[in-house]
């Protein structure tokens, strides 16, 4: 059984985003919701974490949206998949959320970083809460699958610094079997920020098995190397500490038996993205 809570039980902030969430906006009525991904005046946020060294420079203020169109079978955070899993957050309570870390963000150099899940399923807030924390003199980071890029214009793009695009895998089939969506989207919106000159930091996440292939990651990393704006590659080891969401949401997980990569198979792909150039961790 899931220990159901409400929204008013549940703290905005969480000491991990691996904690499990879910109806925290089952009573927002459809109307609410529609008006709210039209305006932005509201967003549905799993949670933020504090602390971050790994989501942007610095030392990050993360927001974990919830809502994704992308279905990954090592998804962590499953949960995040149903936007009404997430909290109801008016942009002002958010903004002074955020507020609140401005100052050591700054002497940390770090900044804030808006995730999720997919964040650009509710682009309106997210556009919104982007502009305020650039107001406040912090630096901003979007990590997003890239798919739903097109919903942000250039001038909005303006108010991001950095772009974590999480790119799944190169071949198509394999892409579409891993997350349920075409890639063309995702490789579009990379174009489009090189075009731009926005930096990139592509994340892939690294699956024995899955995502390992010697040729598509060559060809994946030959593709980063010729746009001219990827600043760093993190190559993410899959893990199994989201499992157990898979199992209290009643979901089929397929990973059971797939173990996290070798040290070997991790320096071997980070290899293959230094062989074109690219700074890879």
């Amino acid at each position: 059984m899931i220990e159901q809570k409400t929204a008013e039980e549940v703290p905005l902030e969480s000491t991990s985003p691996f904690e499990l969430r879910v109806d925290l906006s089952k009573n927002v009525s459809e109307s609410v919701v529609k008006k709210a991904l039209e305006t932005g005046d509201i967003g549905f946020l799993h949670s933020f974490t504090t602390g971050s060294a790994v989501d942007g420079p610095g030392v990050r203020l993360v927001a974990w949206t919830a809502g994704c169109q992308f279905r990954c079978l090592y998804c962590h955070n499953p949960d995040t998949w149903n936007m009404m899993n997430g909290m109801a957050i008016p942009l002002e309570r958010a903004v002074l959320a955020l507020n609140k870390y401005r100052h050591g963000l700054k002497v940390m150099n770090g900044g804030f970083t808006l995730s999720g899940g997919e964040p650009l399923m509710q682009d309106r807030f997210a556009v919104r809460l982007f502009a305020a924390v650039k107001e406040m003199g912090i630096h901003t980071a979007l990590d997003t699958n890239g798919f739903l890029g097109e919903r942000l214009s250039n001038e909005e793009l303006e108010k991001i610094d950095v772009v974590l695009l999480d790119i799944k895998c190169w071949d198509p089939e394999r892409h579409r079997h891993l997350v349920g969506k075409d890639i063309g989207p995702t490789l579009d919106f990379a174009r489009r920020l090189a075009q731009r000159r926005k930096p990139i930091w592509l994340r892939y996440v690294l699956v024995p098995g899955l995502t390992d292939d010697e040729n598509d990651i060559g060809k994946l990393a030959a593709f980063a190397a010729d746009l001219g704006n990827v600043e760093r590659v993190d190559v993410l080891p899959f893990h199994q500490m989201g499992r157990y969401k898979w199992e209290k949401l009643g979901l089929n997980y397929t990973l059971n038996d797939v173990h996290p990569p070798s040290r070997e198979l991790v320096e071997r792909v980070c290899g293959q993205f230094h062989a074109v150039g690219l700074t890879a961790y």
